[in-house]
């Protein structure tokens, strides 16, 4: 996992013993890993794809800053070492006002290549059991995007996976944010083909079916927001939420209040990641 405001990625076991990783100067996002075992990170703040060898040694892959135009944040690594990665858009910590972003592979060389565009805040991202479909969170749409894989990697056959909520009006940071009703954020395929996501405006975790309608949900007894989730451990049914009073920088950076939850679900993980 990566804990922002500490610039660490931290591995925690079932037990809650905690290993630190690495260090990310620039801020660890979205993490995922080659087929070698390696394992990748974005860094938010200087748009960089940093990787760690099993060795330890951290290298940078690629320099994404032609195609961001907010931090550089979630994303998913295919089977053949493709990485999808998404950017905010927008100043969303300085309050600016909201725009698309554009998703951008890289590939395994560290070559970009930017793949899809006019998406509203890319954020969790899955691709399903079968490696042909990439499922991406348009956060400040209130919905989920589909793209049909290509042999070379390329998107295409661009459509709606799941409208949640009615999208806001793209206007002001404030009236943007005022009529989001659902946004989603870090999430999870299960076998099922539904995605567990965070939902970073309704303090709450939702299980959200292909056409959008909401299945399940839950929260945590602290009532704290909940900003990602992911399925593991053993059996695939542990849901893990990553919680926090909120999302602003400069509630979060000073002091230590997030807090990861656990609970059981009936269906287990799929996909990637």
């Amino acid at each position: 996992m990566s804990d922002f405001y500490r610039h660490l990625v931290l591995a925690i076991d079932s037990e809650g013993d905690v290993e630190e990783i690495m260090t990310v100067e620039g801020q660890p996002s979205g993490i995922g890993w080659m087929p070698d075992g390696a394992m990748r990170v974005t860094s938010m703040k200087d748009h960089k794809l940093l990787e760690r060898s099993p060795g330890g040694a951290v290298t940078e892959v690629a320099d994404l800053t032609e195609h961001s135009t907010g931090h550089t944040n979630d994303m998913v690594i295919d089977a053949q070492g493709r990485a999808y990665i998404g950017n905010f858009g927008f100043d969303l910590m300085g309050g600016g006002d909201p725009h698309a972003a554009t998703l951008v592979r890289v590939d395994p060389d560290g070559t970009v290549t930017p793949v899809a565009s006019d998406l509203m805040f890319p954020n969790g991202s899955v691709i399903t059991p079968d490696g042909t479909t990439l499922i991406v969170g348009e956060s400040m749409a209130s919905r989920y995007t589909a793209f049909t894989i290509g042999a070379d990697g390329s998107l295409g056959d661009r459509r709606i996976w799941a409208q949640i909520a009615e999208p806001p009006p793209i206007a002001s940071f404030e009236e943007t944010l005022g009529n989001l009703k659902v946004a989603p954020d870090g999430c999870a395929l299960d076998a099922e083909g539904h995605i567990w996501a965070a939902d970073a405006m309704g303090a709450r975790a939702i299980r959200v079916a292909p056409g959008g309608e909401i299945v399940d949900e839950l929260g945590v007894p602290s009532g704290l927001g909940i900003f990602a989730c992911m399925l593991g451990g053993e059996g695939g049914t542990t849901l893990l939420l990553c919680t926090a009073p909120d999302f602003l920088e400069h509630n979060r950076a000073p002091v230590r209040e997030a807090v990861l939850v656990t609970t059981t679900v009936e269906v287990p993980h799929a996909g990637r990641p």
